[in-house]
């Protein structure tokens, strides 16, 4: 089983969040941050799109590209909503060890 390198991701939100303050016209993060969670949720969401479709499409170099655009956007929406990377990971640890079934099965009722 390959090396999981996990920590690329603790990575990438700390320069996220170090670029939360920065001029929006030199850094795109700060200019996606600059317009609020509604749109980073938007942009997140073409990115897993693009994602599906390159899937869908049998496009693995596609798939690997869109997926790192993914993950990006995702952390992005969550700085945007004043979600810290270290819940995320917390959520993932409270899940680990459980089938998919049981986990959603305890989720509450919306």
């Amino acid at each position: 089983m390959p090396e999981i390198r996990t920590d690329v991701l603790a990575r990438l939100f700390a320069t996220i969040e170090a670029r939360s303050g920065a001029d929006p016209a030199a850094s795109h993060t700060a200019a996606m941050l600059a317009k609020g969670p509604r749109k980073c949720a938007e942009k997140f969401g073409e990115e897993a799109v693009e994602a599906v479709a390159a899937a869908a499409a049998g496009d693995r170099p596609g798939l690997v590209a869109e997926a790192a655009d993914v993950l990006y956007h995702l952390q992005v929406t969550l700085r945007a909503s004043g979600i810290a990377w270290d819940e995320v990971l917390a959520e993932l640890e409270r899940r680990e060890g459980r089938s998919g079934i049981a986990e959603k099965a305890s989720r509450p009722k919306a």
